[in-house]
């Protein structure tokens, strides 16, 4: 029981140490301004009686007293502390209203970048630093970009960018708000009607060109089968010259032969006979007057029998 109530009485202690005291204590030493805790990409700005105090940006652990003195007891009390985010942050303005030099209504998106370079003026030397900062950029989009030539509007974003960040650089720095970098995003026609109208010319061009590939390939067609039909009406021209020679040639040599001629007109008879389509019919030898009277009887088809 004895050890029981000391484990009891030593979890209780520990507890009221770890959970109350020390938190208590610890939060003392922040309103009492002992110590402060600055995190990473961040910045406090200590203000007392109107005037700066001190500023830490340094991250990490700051005992006050050694920072800003015997007011730093006070300053949590009396005075005000700031916290600044001084991580880079962008933003992007869309279709700025510009005019180029043909009088076309153009619309230019930029993007920019921007950090909190002196957190003293930042404070307390303009009220809405970002939204000057906007401004200022919109403005100087206007200023330096209008009455510009159509296509290097449309081609040359870099130097755009250029002269617009050199334009709002400066202000900007006035102010504590370093202007990072400037990019000319997006350039579009404000004008929906113009827009329409350049599709259409857009559209009929590629009809246009369309039309004008389809018609030279026909074109080119035409010349290769036109060239080729020629050169077979050449070569058959030629074989049709030729075709009598050849087959005199060929007679000639068969008659050389006797035997042979025979045989072949023989056979070129048979085969006429054959693809003519007359009826034959085939009867003994020395029959007397029997082949004349087949020859004489008409046929099925009206036509008269060949003996043979």
């Amino acid at each position: 029981m004895r050890d029981l109530l000391l484990f009891v009485t030593a979890a209780g202690t520990t507890f009221v140490l770890a959970f109350v005291l020390a938190p208590l204590l610890l939060g003392l030493g922040r309103l009492f301004g002992l110590y402060t805790t600055v995190r990473e990409g961040t910045c406090h700005v200590y203000t007392l009686f109107g005037s700066v105090a001190g500023v830490l940006r340094e991250p990490g652990l700051h005992f006050l007293p050694g920072r800003l003195g015997p007011q730093a007891l006070i300053v949590n009390i009396f005075g005000k502390r700031s916290v600044l985010d001084m991580r880079l942050d962008q933003r992007y303005l869309r279709s700025q209203p510009v005019n180029s030099e043909e009088g076309a209504p153009m619309g230019i998106g930029v993007w920019y970048e921007m950090g909190i370079s002196d957190p003293v003026a930042y404070l307390f030397k303009n009220a809405d630093p970002q939204g000057s900062l906007a401004a200022n950029v919109s403005n100087a989009v206007v200023r330096t970009l209008s009455n510009m030539p159509l296509a290097e509007m449309l081609e040359d974003r870099h130097p755009m960018s250029q002269v617009v960040r050199a334009e709002v650089s400066p202000k900007s720095n006035e102010w504590g708000y370093k202007l990072g970098s400037v990019y000319i995003r997006k350039v579009h026609f404000r004008d929906v009607g113009m827009t329409r109208q350049i599709e259409a010319k857009v559209v009929n061009r590629l009809r246009q060109v369309t039309s004008a590939i389809k018609q030279d390939g026909a074109n080119q067609v035409s010349i290769i089968a036109s060239t080729a039909e020629r050169r077979a009406a050449i070569e058959f021209a030629k074989a049709q010259a030729i075709r009598p020679q050849v087959l005199g040639e060929a007679l000639r040599q068969i008659a050389a032969d006797q035997g042979v001629a025979d045989v072949l007109f023989s056979i070129l008879e048979l085969q006429n006979i054959a693809e003519s389509g007359a009826r034959v019919t085939l009867v003994p030898r020395a029959k007397g007057m029997l082949p004349d009277l087949l020859a004489a009887a008409p046929a099925a088809n009206g036509q008269r029998g060949q003996a043979g």
